[in-house]
């Protein structure tokens, strides 16, 4: 009989005594000498074109140290090419609660009366926020000259799936790929049983109990800063602080605070603006995003529409799949069709697969990570074409499944060869 000394057993949470004490310091505890507290201004337009600020009456508030802009953080002028280095808008705001400027105070609660005197000037612009708005032939442009060069790429935190594909400079269809082996007309013409059905899924915020929250510290000596910071990836959060910031990495140092959730979506989205106005009035800085700030400012999961059509014989063998995909990456771009494909094609054991990827830009918040990305959405496609196919056929769904489950040796959607992956032993070499 085996003997299960921890499956099944009860494990105490290393940091669950000063949780349930009530002990546990989150970022948003953290109280240092001379520090002041920023709150943020959101744009209320999904597109618009910043005019000007009047900002004296916010300046004049009890307790307000300074209202600043992008023109007075230490920032570079290239153009901003992901959410993380969309610090504050510059000329035009792409989506709807894009940060614009920051007011800074004695008190949190002087930062947010302060906040309500700013007074931002917007000529409202065109705006796409669906697919299918996006995709019309005469859909406003998100970049009409082309989107920015990225310098970085976050997906890469993730896989290495990446997706891919050419630029596209007069569409809002960012990157288009295919992905295909064998020769699905003759799978689908092999099969007993087709279905083809259309999934869509919108866009999601990982709501973690614990919003966005910073406090930044300036070297007293000019020489860079230290972040306190609710964060799942304390390195890279140095070097994209560093990146935007125009500064060394050594020069940035991250301390990852307890953590009350995250789900993929804390990778540095508040630190550089923290970090700039800490630099910026030489003080440190306290920014902590509301539950409503956090779900307009931050990165959700994607918007979705799979449409899918699988095939498979009387026997219970798949023959074919066919996909096509268009992800709604928001502002900037933010690559997850090479994952998406991956499951989409790679779950079970295709014989012969077309996928045609698309990613959007819409006037919305760029896309991040939420608990594997993409591959909640591919896993929702497939397994209703699967479960569809084997009630046709009148086979057992779990059979089904598993006589057709990928594994060691076999092909993802991309045509990457999986290692072990668990569902049985590897697939013979013909």
């Amino acid at each position: 009989m085996a003997d299960y000394r921890y499956l099944g057993k009860p494990r105490p949470l290393v940091e669950g005594a000063e949780k349930v004490t009530g002990h546990v310091r989150y970022t948003a505890d953290l109280v240092l000498p001379r520090l002041i507290y920023a709150r943020p201004i959101l744009s209320p337009y999904a597109h618009a074109r910043l005019l000007g600020f009047d900002l004296e009456e916010a300046a004049a508030a009890p307790g307000v140290v300074a209202v600043l802009t992008a023109a007075d953080l230490p920032l570079s002028d290239r153009p901003a090419t992901s959410r993380n280095s969309a610090v504050l808008a510059r000329d035009r705001v792409l989506w709807r609660g894009q940060p614009v400027a920051v007011v800074v105070a004695e008190s949190e609660a002087q930062a947010a009366d302060a906040a309500e005197r700013v007074r931002v000037h917007y000529e409202p612009l065109p705006a796409v926020t669906d697919l299918e708005a996006a995709l019309a032939p005469e859909a406003p442009l998100v970049w009409p000259d082309g989107p920015p060069g990225e310098e970085s790429d976050l997906t890469a935190v993730h896989t290495d799936e990446q997706a891919g594909g050419a630029e596209r400079q007069a569409s809002n269809v960012h990157t288009e790929n295919r992905y295909e082996r064998g020769n699905t007309a003759a799978g689908m013409a092999e099969a007993d049983v087709v279905v083809e059905r259309t999934y869509t899924t919108s866009m999601l915020h990982q709501a973690y109990l614990e919003p966005h929250a910073c406090v930044a510290d300036p070297d007293a000596l000019g020489r860079g800063l230290t972040l306190y910071t609710s964060t799942q990836g304390p390195f890279l959060v140095r070097d994209e602080v560093a990146r935007i910031l125009a500064l060394p990495a050594a020069a940035v140092r991250v301390v990852p605070m307890a953590f009350g959730g995250g789900f993929g979506a804390k990778y540095g989205i508040l630190e550089p603006l923290a970090g700039a106005v800490a630099l910026a009035l030489r003080r440190p800085v306290r920014l902590v995003l509301t539950r409503s700030e956090d779900f307009l400012a931050t990165t959700p999961a994607q918007a979705t529409r799979i449409t899918l059509r699988t095939g498979a014989r009387r026997d219970g063998r798949l023959t074919a799949l066919e996909a096509h995909v268009v992800l709604d990456n928001g502002a900037f771009a933010f690559r997850l069709g090479g994952i998406v494909s991956a499951l989409l094609g790679g779950t079970y054991r295709w014989p012969h697969v077309r996928i045609d990827v698309q990613e959007v830009h819409t006037h919305k918040p760029q896309i991040g990570a939420y608990r594997a990305p993409g591959a909640p959405q591919a896993i929702f496609a497939v397994e209703g074409n699967v479960a569809e196919m084997a009630a046709a056929l009148g086979l057992d769904p779990l059979e089904f499944r598993l006589r057709n489950a990928s594994r060691e040796g076999d092909h993802s959607g991309t045509g990457r060869v999986w290692p072990a992956i668990g569902p049985g032993p590897p697939r013979r070499r013909s």
